[in-house]
């Protein structure tokens, strides 16, 4: 089972601004003193500019646009609604907030097999919202596919049942813990694991400083090292900077590439540029506009596609 894929979706950004039904408990979004036509004019430009470094790799992306008549303002972050998986699976998963769970687009389904991959089957766990659980894709789990384990943050996005359910159904051994940041003085859950935490192939990028929990740090760290994975340790600092929010993707020839926003690439060290490049060089792209506005950052904009081929 590969750790990392060569396949993407993307979805462009038509009605980008700060979602105000998101902002309640993802402390990373501020406003910007900017008309929503230009914060989304801005958001194009860089998603556009970001697609192209890829594919200038040889990382394929599949690119969809957003559906205007949604009005869905957090569509760049496709990760957060729907999991590719290398068996066929396809998981659809309930959201937050309520504006979001239109971004739910089964043309995309459509697309990815005119694109000549199989679905075989769709999990769904959204009726979960109706109950007021969520658990947001791959925003809320992390997976160590090659080793089938997935790490999962708690948080009002990331329900602790529906992920043992979700581990269940896709054999993945749970690994639980709770990341918190500070915002204004007090500890709040982070709302994404992916902003703290990235798994690639040979390492691990962490905050471990943001699980409070001395046991569950531990536990962690135990996990990543049983899997043989170095762990590069990134600050709170850093993690603001969404250093953690990174993805490992498969360019031409099978290149391993460490694809991240230049404003985390820019909040590393030195040491930690070498750790990472001893594995595989970064890409990194401005999202300046994405990250303030919508508090998300270059892993949130990719959906991994690891779906077989027809």
């Amino acid at each position: 089972m590969q750790q990392t894929t060569n396949t993407i979706l993307m979805i462009r950004p038509i009605n980008f601004r700060m979602n105000e039904q998101t902002a309640v408990n993802n402390y990373f979004q501020e406003d910007l003193d900017l008309k929503n036509a230009e914060i989304n004019a801005k958001a194009q430009e860089e998603f556009d500019a970001f697609v192209e470094k890829l594919r200038a790799v040889g990382i394929q992306v599949i690119v969809e646009n957003d559906d205007v008549l949604n009005d869905t303002p957090d569509s760049i972050f496709p990760n957060n609604w729907v999991s590719f998986h290398s068996n066929g699976d396809v998981g659809k998963y309930p959201m937050f907030a309520e504006n979001r769970r239109r971004e739910r687009r089964d043309e995309i389904f459509v697309r990815l097999e005119e694109e000549g991959f199989l679905i075989e089957n769709i999990i769904d766990y959204t009726s979960a919202e109706h109950e007021g659980y969520f658990l947001e894709g791959t925003g809320s789990v992390i997976l160590d596919r090659t080793n089938r384990k997935a790490y999962c943050a708690l948080s009002p996005r990331a329900d602790e049942e529906l992920f043992i359910e979700f581990c269940e159904d896709f054999e993945y051994s749970p690994v639980i813990f709770t990341a918190y940041q500070s915002v204004d003085g007090e500890r709040l859950p982070i709302y994404h694991t992916n902003v703290m935490m990235c798994i690639a192939d040979q390492f691990a990028v962490i905050c471990l400083d943001s699980i409070d929990d001395k046991k569950e740090r531990k536990n962690v760290v135990k996990h990543l090292k049983q899997e043989g994975k170095e762990i590069i340790s990134i600050t709170e600092a850093q993690m603001h900077n969404f250093a953690g929010n990174m993805l490992q993707l498969l360019g031409a020839n099978d290149q391993q590439y460490l694809v991240m926003s230049e404003a985390a690439h820019q909040s590393l060290t030195a040491t930690q540029v070498a750790n990472i490049e001893k594995y595989c060089p970064i890409i990194s792209s401005s999202l300046e506009t994405i990250e303030t506005c919508g508090g998300g950052s270059a892993r949130c904009m990719m959906a991994e596609v690891f779906l077989p081929k027809k």
